[in-house]
């Protein structure tokens, strides 16, 4: 995991250095040139994102925190899987969002907080949730929540700045040109900075799902859990996807890319249960998977891998 984590940083390191040229362009051009200041400034926005981080995700996704008795499906899973794991229990969240999916973030391992949303409750069984589970617990026990927390603060600010002020700002303003400059120049930054986030976001998913199945859950478990999370993003609407436009990389899946990833995964339920048990896998063990050009684009403008690439990678582990 050690590769990981020096990945992981590497690219904390790069946005921080994105982090300081705006700083220090903004500051230059309102006449302050001491570089001492940029550096304390731009260490302050990270430490700003590194305290606030989790409890934006929280608002955003409208997480509930709960109790045993709420949910001891839920507890006993995540309890069970910790202690596999050999890191503390993390709080367990409910989000109030209809989606289908799961999330782990915080400052820690011992800050750690894995919530599901009411969606994915109602999609998957008990096997199919411990499966995703356990994808989410390895990202804690990897130590990648906190570099993503940091890394996806930026841009989910940008995005719903843009959003903001390039659809309603200039309807409360006549004027409308600061607005939609200040709309444009949000929108970029979220570009750039998200394509980082991209990019940490599909690495950290390869060693999640290695992760998971090193705590003791069946490759076909996974694989079943990503096809119905699959299955169940893309019935939902655009509204439902654009609430949660800013946070994908905490996500199992890219819901927005769900309509196009049905058509390939229906294709390894042969029998059409509406699961991929292990006869499927192995069959596509053994076969070549070539993405076109406009497939490896998609994959490069995603939070995560390709998902029949990344059922594939499933097909190789023995759980």
């Amino acid at each position: 995991m050690f590769f990981l984590q020096l990945r992981m940083w590497f690219l904390t390191a790069i946005l921080f250095a994105i982090v300081y040229a705006v700083v220090s362009w903004f500051s230059f051009s309102a006449g302050i040139t001491n570089v001492y200041f940029h550096l304390i400034l731009a260490f302050g926005m990270m430490l700003v994102q590194y305290m606030v981080g989790p409890k934006l995700v929280e608002w955003s996704m409208r997480v509930r925190y709960i109790k045993r008795e709420e949910n001891p499906r839920l507890f006993q899973a995540v309890e069970s899987l910790a202690q596999r794991a050999g890191i503390p229990t993390p709080k367990i969240g409910i989000a109030a969002v209809a989606l289908p999916n799961a999330f782990a973030f915080g400052r820690s391992i011992r800050d750690g907080r894995v919530c599901v949303t009411e969606g994915i409750l109602r999609l998957l069984n008990d096997e199919e949730l411990k499966a995703v589970l356990g994808h989410e617990l390895s990202h804690l026990k990897n130590r990648d929540v906190l570099t993503i927390t940091l890394l996806s603060i930026i841009p989910m600010i940008m995005y719903r700045l843009a959003w903001q002020f390039l659809f309603y700002g200039r309807r409360r303003d006549e004027r409308g040109g600061n607005t939609l400059l200040i709309g444009v120049a949000a929108f970029v930054f979220y570009f750039l900075t998200n394509l980082l986030v991209l990019y940490a976001s599909r690495i950290r998913e390869y060693f999640a799902d290695r992760g998971a199945i090193a705590l003791g859950i069946r490759p076909s478990a996974l694989a079943t859990s990503l096809y119905k999370l699959v299955y169940g993003s893309a019935r939902m609407d655009k509204e439902s996807l654009k609430e949660v436009e800013g946070l994908k990389a905490f996500f199992v899946n890219d819901p927005s890319r769900a309509l196009s990833e049905i058509k390939e995964l229906s294709q390894l339920d042969i029998d059409r249960s509406g699961t991929i048990d292990a006869s499927e896998l192995d069959l596509l063990r053994n076969k070549k998977i070539s993405l076109g050009f406009s497939d490896r684009l998609l994959e490069a403008l995603s939070t995560h891998p390709n998902m029949l690439k990344r059922i594939k990678q499933l097909s190789t582990y023995r759980g």
